[in-house]
């Protein structure tokens, strides 16, 4: 028999210790390398220091009111960074409570929620903490499905964790998570989620509010209160549970809490929602200059979407509420009847065109239409695009009860919204040149032409004051000299007139003898033609320049009673100089901007002029207040009356404090003005469709004071009915040992408007 070889049992479990130590020591310094590679970014690339200081947070500029409201923002990314402190103490315990119980005892990788997920190989989750979480948000991202991928890309992870744990405290890391954190419609970081879905800034949050932007997170597409609200309390209740369960709220609050039902203030910060989107707009536009003009230190352009900016403007938010409030309050009205007068018109929203004019402007409004512009990109022949605007399709319109879903023909679309009256409201004080009000349209959505900065209309009678403040410089006159209202022409050939030119009162009237004062507040047209045929029209147009006007104005006599077109914006800057004793001051609608540290980077300086002497400054305001007294205006202090004018414009009015200003109505009622002036605001109202061939057909509406000055009386009503506001209710400021006669007349109510002229001038 062959000898049995005993084996050593020692030897056995020797070899076994010592491979196992290989293999353990192999693997362990495999991993300790794979993590040296990706920490040296030789695995893909990893953040510096300097990024780490510095990361990208893609912040949205602030557009902050004078009264420190944000009313809107420019992003790619709608968030607004907060600091530690700005947070309510409930929030951050429902944050560590739900995602990261034992966040301040680890340094970044909690070790026993990661060995737990590896046990249960990621079956509950990936054990992630929030600095984790944070890492991924700043600099890598969604985590890729590809094993060996997500495996680096979690290496990476843990490394910028830690590094992260040493470079901020863990309040930086808390505000830095929840800064950066999508909350979906166009809410990212927590202010602007506070601010879209409630409303309020953070430090405001209630606690089950809170709770519910903590649920979101863990799936802000899954847990959208606005589309899933029954999934989103079921979420919010977890949180409650978790942060009892944790210490933070008692058994019975939480109970109390739970029952409470899903309370939204839902307000998507989008660039065409919110208020002064028209003034948000013009802003944007400036700002686009300005950053071209303005560099960074380093000689780099600022971006207005991502840097951070804090724009602080001269905008009132209560102000700009109320005026955009006046604009929907009137014209909603007004628009009714306008709808009853269309009803007869065939061409309508065209008054007085006959079908071939009717057809060459709608085709005019096809070519400037995006559906015109698309087609013709896909080499659409002008046939083709024409034959596509008579085919219906189902379309979202406007209307003053809000969207509707309808079925047009792109034709009908064009002709119904031509159909809208527009206005054009600015508000500003005249001893700064703060814009406190800024309305370009009837809604930014539907209508994005701006009749504040951008749409130059015919102005009507409220040019007159130009004239009669040129009179009163260049003559010696004041407001209580006489000149007599009777019929006048101007021979061809005087003042380059090609025609002669016989203007004619509205009513076909003639007064006689009346003052200066009852001529402008009854806006009479003779008695502007003999005042610009005594001073020349060369005077009026320079002086007008002076006042801030950037138009062309042509130098012609017919300009006395408005022939001229001019922005809402050069108007009340020109009317302002005359509340400001003479002194033209440009309007100013930013008071300081700050980068995202709160550096002031610009503030910019008044720009401003002396136009006229104290004295004729406030003849002309006391020319003005004529018309409130005893003119157009006059219905300020009335009643009420006939005609249907309390139906539509609402009033009386009855204001007492002195008011100086003016009414204007173009040709045909194509444009309504209301210059209105107090002591320390001014204000200017356009009122008209985006066409001048759709209007009212008669005077009764059409006319600025029917049209446009209860936008200015609703508006100030609502002004100083706010206690906060300190809108002047005191007389103008009469200049010491003045030297001109102003008090000259006992108004007497003239019910007649006379401020619309018969006859039309070619510019």
């Amino acid at each position: 028999m062959a000898a049995i070889k005993k084996t050593n049992p020692n030897k056995d479990i020797n070899y076994y210790k010592n491979k196992f130590w290989k293999i353990f020591l192999y693997s362990f310094g495999g991993i300790c390398l794979f993590f040296i590679l990706a920490s040296w970014g030789l695995l893909g690339s990893m953040p510096s220091f300097v990024d780490l200081e510095n990361p990208d947070s893609n912040l949205a500029t602030e557009i902050i009111s004078s009264d420190g409201v944000t009313i809107g923002k420019f992003y790619n990314e709608n968030r607004t960074m907060v600091k530690y402190s700005d947070l309510p103490k409930h929030l951050v315990d429902a944050l560590v409570s739900t995602e990261d119980e034992r966040f301040y005892e680890h340094s970044g990788i909690d070790a026993r929620r990661t060995l737990g997920a590896v046990a249960r190989l990621g079956t509950n989750g990936g054990a992630s903490t929030l600095t984790q979480q944070l890492a991924k948000l700043l600099f890598h991202g969604e985590g890729s499905k590809f094993l060996p991928l997500r495996i680096i890309q979690k290496a990476k992870e843990w490394i910028i964790a830690i590094k992260l744990e040493r470079q901020y405290t863990k309040n930086e890391i808390i505000a830095m998570y929840l800064n950066k954190a999508d909350f979906v419609n166009t809410a990212v970081g927590i202010r602007s989620a506070a601010k879209v879905y409630f409303g309020k800034e953070p430090r405001d949050l209630t606690i089950e509010e809170s709770a519910m932007l903590v649920g979101m997170l863990t799936n802000p597409s899954l847990f959208n209160p606005v589309k899933r609200p029954e999934k989103v309390i079921k979420r919010r209740n977890v949180v409650l549970k978790q942060m009892a369960r944790n210490g933070f709220l008692e058994e019975a609050a939480k109970n109390a809490l739970e029952a409470k039902p899903l309370v939204l203030h839902f307000h998507p910060e989008s660039h065409t929602d919110g208020i002064a989107t028209y003034f948000r707009e013009y802003l944007r536009d400036f700002m686009k200059n300005w950053v071209k003009e303005n560099k960074k230190s380093d000689g780099s352009k600022y971006d207005i979407y991502k840097d951070g900016l804090r724009i602080y403007t001269t905008i009132d938010s209560r102000m700009q509420l109320y005026a955009e409030e006046a604009v929907t309050q009137h014209l909603t009205n007004l628009q009714k009847e306008f709808v009853i007068e269309q009803k007869t018109n065939k061409n309508a929203p065209f008054v007085r065109l006959n079908e071939a004019e009717t057809t060459k402007l709608m085709l005019q409004a096809m070519k400037s239409s995006e559906r015109w512009r698309t087609l013709a990109a896909q080499d659409k022949t002008d046939e083709e695009i024409i034959q596509s605007f008579s085919v219906k399709a189902k379309m979202k319109v406007f209307t003053w009860k809000g969207e509707k879903d309808t079925i047009l023909t792109p034709t009908d679309s064009i002709r119904y919204y031509k159909s809208f009256l527009q206005s054009g409201v600015m508000a500003m004080e005249p001893q700064t040149g703060h814009v406190k009000a800024w309305v370009g349209g009837i809604n930014y959505k539907y209508f994005q032409y701006d009749h504040v900065g951008q749409g130059a209309r015919q102005v009507g009678s409220t040019f007159k004051p130009f004239v009669y403040a040129t009179a009163i410089e260049q003559l010696n006159m004041s407001p209580c000299d006489s000149i007599i209202d009777s019929p006048f022409t101007i021979p061809k050939g005087r003042h380059h007139v090609t025609e002669s030119w016989t203007p004619q009162n509205s009513d076909n009237k003639y007064r006689g003898m009346v003052t200066l004062k009852k001529a402008l507040a009854n806006s009479i047209n003779t008695v502007s033609a003999k005042l610009i045929d005594k001073v020349g029209p060369e005077a009026v147009v320079e002086l007008t320049h002076k006042l801030g006007v950037k138009s062309e104005i042509p130098v012609q006599p017919s300009i006395a009673l408005g022939a001229v077109e001019i922005t809402v914006q050069d108007m009340v800057a020109a009317y302002s100089t005359f509340a400001n004793e003479g002194v033209y001051i440009k309007p100013q609608f930013i008071s300081r901007i700050e980068d995202k540290n709160g550096v002031v980077i610009y503030e910019p300086s008044p720009d401003s002029h002396d136009v006229l002497n104290k004295d004729i400054a406030f003849a002309v305001i006391k020319l003005l207040e004529g018309v409130t007294e005893g003119g157009s205006g006059a219905r300020l202090r009335t009643q009420g009356g006939g005609n249907g004018y309390n139906r539509v414009t609402g009033y009386p009015y009855m204001f007492t404090n002195p008011i100086a200003g003016k009414t204007g109505t173009t040709q045909n009622q194509s444009d309504g003005w209301f210059m209105g002036m107090v002591p320390n605001l001014v204000t200017g109202v356009w009122v008209g469709c985006e066409d001048r061939s759709a209007r009212f057909k008669g005077i009764t509406y059409g006319q600025g004071a029917t049209a446009a000055l209860p936008i200015w009386a609703i508006f100030m009503k609502k002004c100083y009915a706010d206690k906060d506001l300190t809108v002047s209710k005191t007389d103008f400021e009469r200049p010491a040992n003045l030297s001109i006669k102003v008090d000259c007349w006992t108004p007497v109510k003239d019910t007649t408007d006379f401020e619309q002229s018969t006859d039309e001038f070619e510019l």
